[in-house]
This record gives structure tokens, sequence and C-alpha cells, in this order.
């Protein structure tokens, strides 16, 4: 996690100061670091500048709004992960707002125990994406021939088999030139004794 915070970093957005005082203490009780804007227009530097792990911003709100902030947050970073706050009188936007990219919503008033459990899972849900990131970028290599499996034109896990040198010479601009390391070369002149 990007945060300064023992669990994460989130940036709360929403024009109304105390619902702004009330998440901000739920969410620091619970371990929390958390930035707070009273709009989008305030909002947006702040997360260009500091780049939090999570998003929590209202949908209704004067200039712009939730969905307008999260288009805007989603062009500084397609990854993003942000929760939407709506009313009851306007779940159709949050669900049009889940269509944009928006991780979750939860609905006004809030319960506690929800809010936590909603952020908990948006860190879940993150830790498992970068997990996953980290597994797209192994490299697999047959444990016999040590030939590289080439993922790249093709689904994971369906590409072709090629020979470790073929693969350098086709994936950088390297020119491979053979030798060997010196624990070889004192193998190679034991046998040949």
């Amino acid at each position: 996690m990007v945060g300064g915070g023992n669990k994460g970093f989130i940036l709360l957005v929403d024009d109304e100061p105390e619902i702004l005082k009330v998440l901000s203490y739920d969410l620091e009780y619970a371990g929390y670091k958390v930035d707070t804007a009273l709009s989008g227009d305030e909002a947006l530097p702040q997360y260009e500048e500091k780049r939090h792990d999570l998003v929590i911003t209202d949908l209704k709100m004067p200039g712009m709004d939730g969905v307008s902030f999260l288009r805007e947050v989603k062009k500084v970073d397609p990854e993003a992960f942000v929760m939407m706050l709506t009313g009851y009188g306007i779940f159709d936007t949050a669900v049009d707002a889940l269509r944009l990219g928006a991780t979750d919503f939860l609905i006004k008033p809030y319960q506690r125990g929800e809010l936590l459990l909603r952020v908990s899972n948006c860190f879940e849900k993150m830790e498992l994406k970068q997990k996953i990131k980290l597994y797209e970028k192994i490299l697999p290599i047959c444990c016999v021939c040590k030939k590289i499996r080439d993922d790249s034109q093709t689904a994971p896990g369906k590409g072709r088999w090629v020979n470790y040198e073929m693969y350098l010479t086709e994936k950088s601009d390297l020119e491979l030139s053979h030798g060997y390391c010196q624990d070889c070369l004192i193998n190679i002149e034991k046998n040949m004794e």
C-alpha cells in the first residue's frame, strides 16, 4: 500500500463537512490515514499529488460531481480504487458509476460496520490485483529442458516453448555471445584431467 497509515491511505470527498468529519473519524480510528476535500475540484490535485490507495467520494456535489470526479481520477490512474457514496434516491447513478469503473458504493446514511467492511473489501481486491500483476510478470521456464513459454501473442499458458537464447533475442536488443562462467570452466577443466 502506498499510504502512510497502517492499513492504507484514503481520500474522502464530500461537500458536507459533517459527513467528512464522521467518515474521517471512523476510518482513522480503524487505522487508515485520511485526507479530505470538500469538492471534486479540490480533491483532484490532492489525488494527482499523493495517489491515495482508495478514494471515497459523494456522488452529488456542486461543481464536479462524483461521476465526473471518478472519470478524472481514472484518467490519472485507470487502476484507481474509488468507492461512491450515494443517497437512497440516486441508486441508478451509483450503478452507472460502477459501470464507469467505481470499485463499490455505499448508501448514506451508512452504518460504521458496513463502511469498514466495504473499505476492507476494497483493500483486499487491491491486494489480489497486485498479486495477479506480480504473477503475470513471472516467466514460465521448463524444469527439464529450460525452455521458456512465450505467452506474449496468446492467452496465458498457451504460448509456444522456445529456448532461452531465441526468447532473449526476440524480446530484447541484446546480442548473445557464448562463454563459460567460472564454475563451469572449473568443472570442464576437472573433467578433462
